[in-house]
């Protein structure tokens, strides 16, 4: 009967996991969970109403510049900038997609030649993203999530 006393203390000394909470056993896995995360990358793409959000995640991606560059092109060519002299470069805007499809822009490189030459540029790049048409958010783990996107302006105007 000691050697089982014994070895029942022994066990009781060993298994300590046993006793360790729900909350510390769940926060472990939490924790295994999230180190296993790809937070660079989404599951579905922001995505228009006119995107098919069942096609396969590049698909979904390039319907997604498509129609941003589209909507881009348009709101441009209705603009006639007079230009003193031609440029080409290439800028690049960054903007987020919060978790409610809402578009904000983060940061806008600038040029001292369009600046000089085009200086309401940077407003009818701001104002065309504010007319984009309605916008879902992207998906992470079935959750909307929000994105930050890069994309380059190419300015050529030969």
């Amino acid at each position: 009967m000691r050697k089982l006393w014994v070895i029942g203390c022994f066990l009781l000394l060993v298994s300590c996991d046993w006793f360790a909470s729900k909350e510390t056993r769940t926060q472990k896995l939490v924790d295994q969970d999230m180190s296993t995360i790809d937070w660079n990358d989404v599951d579905q793409y922001p995505l228009f109403d006119t995107c098919d959000e069942t096609v396969s995640k590049p698909e979904q991606r390039q319907c997604f510049q498509d129609t941003l560059l589209a909507h881009f092109s348009a709101t441009l060519s209705e603009f006639e900038f007079v230009l003193e002299s031609n440029i080409i470069d290439t800028l690049y805007l960054d903007f987020l997609i919060d978790n409610n499809g809402k578009i904000s822009v983060v940061d806008m490189e600038q040029n001292e030649e369009i600046v000089r030459q085009i200086p309401e540029f940077d407003g009818v790049i701001i104002q065309s993203l504010k007319t984009l048409p309605h916008l879902e958010p992207a998906i992470k783990r079935g959750i909307p999530v929000t994105a930050k996107f890069r994309i380059p302006i190419i300015i050529n105007t030969n």
